[in-house]
């Protein structure tokens, strides 16, 4: 008698726009008789998984209980000793702070078949359709991707080195050291560098800030931004539509009359 061993697929489900969401991720899901999902990953797209499918929250979200990671992996070895298709719905990549790695080990200890499925990851798709290019020729030759804070709720030591760096500098769960982290940048010169706050990247409440090292603090207050969102530290900023347009408007009112 041949003995089925079950299956945890780790799947990425993108920056937040349901679309942009692999082909592979939605056949997984249309295979899936439970679906782990995070606060960061669409709801809709639990709407490719079949009739009886077990779909259970276990992210964060205000006025819920937040599941631990111990938790979450005991789910993962209750629900693999019952059924074959387990899948982990994680938002972005499941590599990118996605914590894979410990659900992997558990899975793997248990005996269970692993499969990671790649996703888009925030830190790349949130500043692209904003029109933001995280390289540019003649500005910059590299870019970070970083988090804010570590697991202890300090600041990334990373930060202190991306400040220093003339790459582009992407920050992720990053809001509430936001202030902490453009001092940082303000130390190594950086105070007139762009920076743009993007809440809820690729969906339809998505809002945008764009200032500077030294004023990006204030206007995120102002504006209310919060998490969900990425930073975006560096000359490429400049690039966005709306201060091309400002550059241009400049230019021309500037530009002597005959």
């Amino acid at each position: 008698m041949k003995i089925s061993i079950p299956s945890l697929y780790l799947v990425g489900a993108g920056p937040g726009d349901p679309e942009l969401i692999t082909l592979k991720a939605v056949k997984v899901l249309r295979k899936a008789e439970v679906v782990l999902y995070d606060a960061l990953a669409n709801e809709s797209l639990l709407d490719y998984t079949p009739a009886g499918c077990i779909r259970q929250f276990v992210g964060k979200r205000y006025g819920c209980h937040a599941l631990s990671q111990e938790e979450i992996n005991q789910l993962i070895l209750e629900y693999g000793g019952i059924y074959q298709h387990i899948v982990r719905l994680k938002g972005g990549d499941p590599f990118v702070f996605g914590r894979a790695t410990e659900e992997i080990s558990i899975a793997k200890a248990a005996g269970m078949n692993i499969e990671l499925i790649p996703g888009i990851s925030s830190a790349l798709a949130v500043p692209a359709t904003q029109l933001i290019p995280l390289t540019c020729r003649g500005i910059n030759e590299s870019f970070w991707v970083t988090t804010g804070t570590t697991r202890t709720g300090e600041v990334s030591a990373d930060i202190q080195w991306a400040a220093q760096s003339s790459a582009t500098v992407v920050i992720l769960m990053a809001m509430s050291k936001l202030e902490i982290i453009m001092e940082a940048f303000s130390y190594y010169g950086k105070r007139d560098t762009p920076v743009a706050i993007i809440q809820n990247g690729t969906t339809a409440t998505e809002k945008i800030v764009i200032g500077t090292v030294k004023d990006i603090f204030f206007k995120a207050q102002y504006a209310g931004i919060s998490n969900p969102a990425i930073i975006v530290v560096g000359e490429v900023v400049k690039l966005h539509p709306s201060l091309l347009k400002e550059e241009l408007i400049h230019q021309l009112t500037a530009a002597p009359t005959e």
